[in-house]
């Protein structure tokens, strides 16, 4: 949207989407994805993928003057892991924005969040700019921002669920409270998803499972750039009230009578 950026630490963007780079069927096909969404900012998972070029790597297919290239430390479960990971994302590239990530269980994939908090610390304290993954948790949240995050990122169900927001209230309290972005991150599955998010007041949605695992990826791509779009429209111009009862479109007043049948 013009004049409408989003801010993250000292950058701006103009798409309000975020999408990954993994699970896509071959690098093609996660390029023509990715073009069609629109999107400014995309993760890599530095245990998966090389930041370093090479040989048909990823800066092949997304140029880094293109897109703004957003380390994450997905695949670790302590802060030492997740700092060092995100350390290596600095040598390779320069890169000091970043997604920190700490997994709490390999099944269900749920942060950790007293060694994401803790990682946080040293992340920032190291001058990253930091955005930080983590449950739906107001409090935690709240935490992570005054940790020095320049933006939080709770999830809306299980990364790679596409189960879509299951506590849209927890969403809300914490975008209400918070002083830096907050964006949806896991669980996304469809449009709807991403518009509902952007409806209670997030500034961003990041995804990667619903977009590369459609049955085609482009075509939900440009589904999900307009779902963003859409969503922040609709919450910068205010929903109407909910109500118990009808509300008729036009006004009583002045309306014709039915003319008395003839005798």
């Amino acid at each position: 949207m013009t004049g409408d950026p989003l801010v993250i630490g000292t950058r701006s963007f103009s798409s309000r989407l975020l999408v990954g780079t993994g699970k896509y069927k071959n690098y093609a096909q996660m390029q023509a994805s990715i073009e069609a969404t629109g999107a400014e900012i995309v993760t890599v998972a530095l245990r998966r993928v090389s930041l370093a070029g090479g040989k048909d790597s990823l800066q092949d297919y997304l140029n880094p003057k293109r897109y703004t290239y957003l380390p994450n430390s997905a695949g670790c479960y302590s802060a030492e892991d997740a700092v060092r990971t995100l350390r290596l994302a600095r040598e390779a590239g320069g890169w000091t924005l970043v997604k920190l990530e700490v997994i709490g269980d390999k099944d269900t994939l749920y942060p950790e969040v007293e060694q994401t908090l803790k990682a946080a610390h040293m992340l920032v304290k190291e001058g990253f700019e930091v955005m930080a993954y983590t449950n739906d948790d107001p409090v935690m949240a709240k935490r992570l921002e005054e940790a020095g995050c320049v933006a939080v990122m709770p999830l809306a169900a299980p990364i790679g669920s596409g189960l879509g927001i299951q506590n849209p209230l927890a969403i809300e309290t914490i975008v209400k409270n918070a002083c830096v972005p907050i964006l949806v991150d896991a669980g996304v599955g469809t449009a709807s998803d991403a518009a509902i998010a952007m409806e209670l007041g997030c500034d961003g949605v990041l995804m990667n499972t619903a977009i590369a695992e459609a049955d085609d990826p482009v075509l939900m791509a440009s589904a999900m750039k307009h779902a963003v779009i859409a969503g922040r429209q609709a919450y910068k111009a205010g929903r109407m009230p909910k109500r118990q009862s009808a509300s008729a479109s036009s006004a009583n007043e002045g309306m014709l009578t039915p003319a008395s049948k003839k005798q």
